[in-house]
């Protein structure tokens, strides 16, 4: 069962939210807040497995609530679920330690998909975002992938593709589908994209490639 703390200043969003997970099978809504201290003191009280935070929160907002959040408890997985479609706040949440990021207009099925793999120690963005941020002709982020590879050892141009699929959630299976391989095949793509970016594992690689040193 995934434990889930919603956390967001708007009551009807905040219940709607909470009303659809509380009918999904394998999750269970233990709380929910309106500001980051709601959050923090919620947290504490009863530590969930994922918390959805919105980023507009009045007082501290949604970056500063996941900092207090993830030392009260560290094991937590937060989820941002926002309005706020701004590349730096993207950073600047996962920087904090969020393990994924979502705008409102996502689907009820993409949300409950997000939760389940941030759950698990994935990582998630919004399609549009993930786009935006990891897709070829984009500047930043993907030059900031070029930097982070050890010298000599840059990732490759299939490399890339799987991490942009690590990026939305997608698993070993899916992106064997997508890309029309053998999931052996994806197996070592990733593999050697945790090796070239040093990484500890799927999320880490993918906030590395973002020029973000993830949280220990």
């Amino acid at each position: 069962m995934i434990r889930i703390l919603v956390v967001d200043d708007h009551p009807i969003f905040r219940e709607a939210v909470a009303d659809l997970l509380a009918t999904v099978p394998d999750m269970e809504v233990v709380g929910i807040a309106g500001t980051a201290d709601q959050a923090a003191t919620a947290a504490a009280a009863n530590p969930p497995d994922v918390v959805l935070m919105d980023i507009h929160l009045p007082g501290a907002n949604g970056v500063e609530a996941t900092r207090s959040v993830l030392a009260l408890v560290p094991s937590t997985a937060v989820l941002a679920l926002t309005m706020v479609d701004d590349d730096d706040m993207v950073l600047a949440a996962l920087a904090a330690g969020a393990r994924g990021y979502l705008l409102k207009d996502a689907t009820a099925e993409e949300v409950i998909a997000a939760v389940r793999v941030v759950a698990v120690g994935g990582a998630v963005l919004g399609a549009r975002i993930a786009t935006r941020l990891l897709g070829p002709g984009t500047s930043g982020l993907r030059r900031n992938a070029d930097a982070i590879a050890v010298p000599g050892e840059e990732l490759t141009a299939r490399e890339r593709e799987v991490l942009e699929h690590l990026a939305k959630g997608a698993s070993n299976r899916q992106i064997a589908r997508e890309l029309g391989v053998s999931l052996k095949t994806v197996q070592n793509h990733v593999s050697r994209i945790l090796d070239k970016l040093q990484a500890a594992d799927r999320t880490q690689a993918v906030l590395r490639a973002r020029g973000i040193d993830p949280l220990t």
